[in-house]
């Protein structure tokens, strides 16, 4: 595998493989995502409207934003590159019973090269704080998209108030995380990745704070932007 092209980090693949069979579990590592689900999606539906979509969830993990696109009505392409959270979505899928979504396994890039301008709605949620290459990431979130499409991101400030909260807080004082799950290094300001979409020919349309609860609770929108934030590109018609 030529993961320079593929813009992974193997590294990365492997922490979330060893997490896998833990994806759907509300309770256990992947707490923070089940918090953040539904506010994601929400964020998505006021600002695109899903039913009667054709969304791409790009790293998808183990399918709960997949899931949710398809359960408001989207038709739902989930991809991913590592193996273990990509074999729980397919098993999941399986239970749920939803009909209206296909798991692959493949990076944004590589999807780009046979299904540019194919989606109405692109989602990169908790996804690029992982990739070596953000810009490459976006670029090709930008290319999968159709003219007139919606583009969103969501990812971590870098910021000290960002360090303390998602990386001591979250993973070593109240081990909602398991410890090494975040690299500070990549976390990404609001400014550099409202950058990166302009240069791929992006527009940026909105931002949003996604803020917890105190002690771990649930995660609602916000105006703060210092730690969590959404943000929302079209793509010009």
């Amino acid at each position: 595998m030529n993961t320079a092209k593929q813009n992974i980090d193997p590294h990365e693949l492997q922490k979330f493989d060893a997490l896998a069979s833990r994806w759907w579990d509300p309770q256990g590592e992947f707490k923070p995502l089940h918090q953040l689900n539904p506010v994601r999606l929400d964020y998505v539906e006021q600002r695109a409207g899903i039913s009667g979509k054709k969304c791409l969830d790009v790293g998808c993990g183990g399918g709960l934003l997949s899931e949710g696109l398809a359960e408001r009505g989207a038709d739902v392409t989930g991809i991913d590159m590592a193996n273990g959270p990509l074999s729980v979505a397919k098993m999941h899928l399986q239970k749920s019973g939803l009909q209206n979504v296909r798991y692959l396994q493949s990076s944004a890039e590589k999807l780009a090269e046979t299904e540019a301008g194919s989606y109405d709605i692109v989602s990169c949620m908790e996804v690029i704080e992982h990739v070596p290459d953000p810009q490459s990431l976006v670029t090709a979130c930008r290319q999968l998209a159709r003219p007139g499409g919606d583009v969103f991101f969501s990812t971590i400030n870098r910021n000290l108030k960002a360090f303390m909260m998602a990386i001591v807080g979250a993973e070593y004082v109240m081990r909602m995380l398991p410890k090494g799950t975040h690299d500070y290094e990549r976390f990404i300001r609001p400014s550099e990745l409202r950058r990166w979409g302009i240069n791929s020919g992006l527009e940026f349309s909105h931002i949003s704070g996604l803020s917890a609860a105190p002690f771990g609770g649930s995660f609602s929108l916000s105006d703060n932007i210092d730690v969590n934030y959404l943000i929302h590109f079209t793509v010009p018609a």
